[in-house]
């Protein structure tokens, strides 16, 4: 078993400097898949205004139409041009994964907070680069993952003492991906691209580890047991190793299962049927047989309770819960990293 410490490191987030931003008006960068929950769930934040969207020359139609649904006044089809629009306060950064470190820098350089999609980084190296720019530069940097900002979350974060000495972890995020029929006859998309970040760690395990890390905090050990196909993990296990319990964290895009959390106490358990970033309920039990499901999200957007944690921090509220959070997300880099180099990936 390998030895695995990681170091947090404190002041990454910005200082005083950083006075807040009282518009948020927001470009877009990328028009995958996750834009359409973006804007739906954006569009019950008061501060936040989405004013530009960007993606290449080939989506040009549909910005068009996203534009035309969403009343998004500008369309570019040339970052660079974007982050110049002086108009603009925020980036979200939308990109294929390898792309979010540059994408995010040149948005941070220009002077404009950051709204960044999971995974954070490619790498530890990146991650800090931009942490270290956006507190010279007084902005805000925020990774954009559901689970963390969940009242379901925190009603786990509440019950997890009354579970008594944690013993086991147990979490699937699995689902057959569209893409792997095509992976499997010879098209190399980005989603199983080892170029490009791809596989089943960076896109679905990425929630586990925020989900296990954000309650449990740093790991003494870890193990990455990855089904590697043409140089890519289309599916995998996790192993975290904690005092007293052991974590295990699985994803797949290869095949799929019936999704599932656990966490076992020598007084009780939690348990729910949700994938990690969703997290739409859950139910505790304890020895005694007493349980209660807990369904606290109240069928809100999915994305709505991160970008509202997102606004508030952009908004200066609270610099030492934005430090926290960033220093969350550098442990999960971490984390990946080590699980990445495991696996030569």
């Amino acid at each position: 078993m390998v030895s695995f410490q990681i170091v947090k490191k404190q002041g990454v987030w910005y200082d005083s400097s950083h006075k807040g931003v009282s518009n948020m008006n927001t470009g877009i960068a990328g028009a995958g898949s996750i834009l359409p929950a973006f804007l739906e769930a954006q569009a019950k934040i008061p501060q936040m205004h989405v004013k530009a969207v960007c993606a290449t020359r080939r989506s040009k139609g549909r910005l068009e139409m996203l534009a035309r649904e969403h009343g998004i006044e500008r369309i570019y089809c040339d970052y660079e041009e974007m982050v110049k629009d002086e108009k603009l306060d925020v980036i979200y950064v939308a990109v294929p994964n390898h792309l979010h470190y540059s994408f995010a820098r040149q948005a941070l350089l220009a002077g404009k907070s950051v709204l960044c999609e999971k995974p954070f980084c490619t790498s530890m190296a990146q991650a800090e680069e931009l942490a270290a720019l956006a507190k010279e530069k007084g902005l805000c940097l925020f990774e954009a993952i559901s689970n963390q900002y969940f009242p379901n979350y925190e009603k786990v974060r509440e019950l997890l003492p009354n579970l008594g000495a944690v013993k086991i972890v147990e979490i699937n995020y699995s689902q057959y991906s569209s893409r792997y029929d095509a992976f499997k006859r010879g098209e190399i998309l980005p989603v199983f691209d080892p170029e490009k970040s791809g596989g089943a760690l960076m896109d679905l395990n990425v929630y586990n580890i925020h989900f296990i890390l954000g309650l449990f905090g740093e790991p003494e050990e870890i193990r990455y047991f990855a089904n590697m196909e043409r140089g890519i993990d289309t599916s995998g296990v996790l192993i975290l190793k904690y005092p007293g319990f052991v974590c295990t964290s699985v994803a797949a895009k290869d095949c799929k299962a019936p999704c599932c959390i656990n966490i076992q106490g020598d007084k009780g358990c939690i348990h729910s049927d949700s994938p990690a970033n969703v997290f739409q309920s859950f139910r505790y039990e304890n020895n005694a047989g007493e349980s209660r499901v807990y369904e606290l999200n109240e069928r809100r957007e999915r994305l709505y309770y991160e970008l509202k944690a997102f606004a508030e921090l952009a908004e200066g509220r609270d610099p030492q819960q934005g430090e926290r959070q960033l220093a969350h997300s550098l442990l999960v880099q971490k984390v990946l990293d080590e699980a990445r180099r495991q696996q030569n990936l």
